[in-house]
């Protein structure tokens, strides 16, 4: 079995790719560990159309929901 002898280059351009694999990978759960630390209700979404002055009726307009 021959094996292969990369240049330091090829060796270089192949772990850079990997660091940057790792970095989207690294972004993603930062991104999940956000959410999992500053969670999003309704109420808190209701509350804060409330305080920027939508009504309840515009707020349900806006979400597409008809309310008779």
């Amino acid at each position: 079995m021959a094996r292969t002898v990369r240049t330091m280059e090829e060796r270089i351009t192949i772990l850079d790719e990997k660091i940057s694999k790792k970095k989207t990978e690294i972004a993603k759960l930062e991104s999940q560990k956000y959410a999992l630390s500053h969670p999003v209700s309704i109420k808190d979404i209701v509350m804060k159309a409330k305080q920027s002055g939508m009504t309840p009726n515009e707020i349900a307009q806006r979400l597409g929901i008809e309310i008779e």
